[in-house]
């Protein structure tokens, strides 16, 4: 994993611990929607200005947007499942209950 995808994961990380939508994530760092979204798929990097900013709304520090997303926070993955599935079309969720029968 790179840099990049270390501290857009971290953002991530952080946004979906405090069930925030991209939205209201996007308001609370005082950055366009578009731009945000520009950084959770990877489309460029922030800078060093919307990483400071994010540290500083959610009272963080840089390291913790570099660290690994913890596994065993069932409650964080629950949520980040229940978030893709919400924006999923029916025939895709036919496709995924399917995979789940067959585990």
């Amino acid at each position: 994993m790179n840099y990049q995808e270390l501290i857009t994961n971290g953002i991530r990380r952080i946004r979906f611990k405090l069930h925030l939508t991209q939205e209201q994530f996007a308001e609370k760092i005082d950055m366009s929607v578009q731009g945000y979204r520009n950084i959770e798929h990877n489309r460029y990097l922030p800078t060093a200005e919307t990483i400071d900013k994010v540290c500083q709304v959610f009272k963080i520090s840089p390291v913790e947007l570099l660290l690994p997303e913890p596994q065993s926070d069932l409650e964080a993955i629950r949520y980040i499942i229940d978030v893709k599935l919400k924006n999923c079309q029916l025939e895709k969720l036919m496709r995924i209950n399917n995979m789940i029968d067959l585990m």
